[in-house]
């Protein structure tokens, strides 16, 4: 009986812990998301959603003022990003867990790992040289190149556990039906590990859209909307990490105000993403 009672009293002790412990963990980003919405509830309006920002002299002037070029630019950036980022991502994951004896997969593993790892200004800096140098002017494209940096390295390795989770055996009876390699990888493996692959880009998405810096030495910024669309990609495109930083850094008010709106919608599109690859992940298991 005593036994018995020694092992409750544990029990409760450790069940504490570990619920004191997730409210450690969960509580920054509590307080994280009550002080940027109680800051900029204020600034989130119709004009936030439909009007550029334009020049200083608007928001002295106090005339309407808004974030809609920024909006889209993100947007149109990101996605960018992820068209170039997923084909390229999801081969070499295929390359690494598919071929695992071919001899680049060391190479590409290396590689790989030193993106991942690498400071997220190095990769703007390396977008720096391979677009908007020959280029000659900051772009939306340039951007896009250097989120695709970013993304790269996680869907990556995203694809490879995934792919790897699916048993071998599935593998082997395509194979033993006279199927070639890559109809085995493309028909059989990859639409089993579906999920994990979708859950891989919205994350490696979700982590691209709040990078700051890679945009610093590529879109560059640009507070009007561009003549037509095209301008979001061969000119300097705005985008909401990126404003929210030099909002926070201006000398009014009223901008400081409105960064605290671009930190709510931009957390409301991480944790969306985020959201939905938990989702997904979910659905996978039942």
């Amino acid at each position: 009986m005593r036994t018995l009672l020694q092992r409750n009293i544990r029990d409760r002790i450790m069940e504490s812990l570990l619920v004191l412990s997730t409210i450690i963990v969960l509580l920054p980003l509590v307080i994280i998301i009550i002080h940027v919405v109680v800051n900029g509830i204020s600034a989130l309006n119709w004009e936030f959603f439909t009007e550029e920002l334009g020049s200083p002299s608007r928001a002295i002037q106090g005339r309407p003022t808004g974030l809609v070029h920024t909006i889209i630019g993100t947007l149109v950036v990101d996605f960018m990003a992820l068209i170039i980022a997923v084909p390229i991502g999801i081969g070499a994951g295929i390359m690494l867990s598919e071929y695992p004896d071919h001899k680049l997969n060391p190479t590409l593993r290396i590689m790989n790992d030193t993106l991942n790892g690498m400071p997220a200004i190095l990769k703007g800096l390396l977008a720096f040289v391979l677009i908007v140098k020959p280029m000659g002017t900051f772009s939306g494209l340039a951007g896009g190149v250097a989120l695709a940096f970013v993304m790269l390295p996680i869907i990556a390795r995203t694809t490879e556990s995934s792919l790897m989770a699916i048993p071998w055996s599935i593998r082997e009876a395509g194979l033993a039906i006279g199927l070639p390699r890559w109809r085995v990888v493309l028909s059989t493996v990859m639409p089993a590990a579906k999920f994990g692959l979708v859950t891989g880009t919205l994350i490696a998405f979700a982590r691209a859209a709040g990078e700051a810096a890679p945009l610093l030495f590529t879109s560059f910024g640009n507070n009007y909307l561009p003549n037509h669309w095209f301008g979001f990609i061969l000119n300097p495109v705005d985008t909401l990490p990126q404003r929210l930083y030099s909002l926070a850094i201006s000398p009014y008010t009223h901008w400081h105000s409105m960064g605290w709106a671009a930190a709510i919608v931009l957390l409301v599109f991480v944790i969306l993403c985020f959201a939905a690859a938990r989702f997904i992940t979910r659905k996978k298991t039942t």
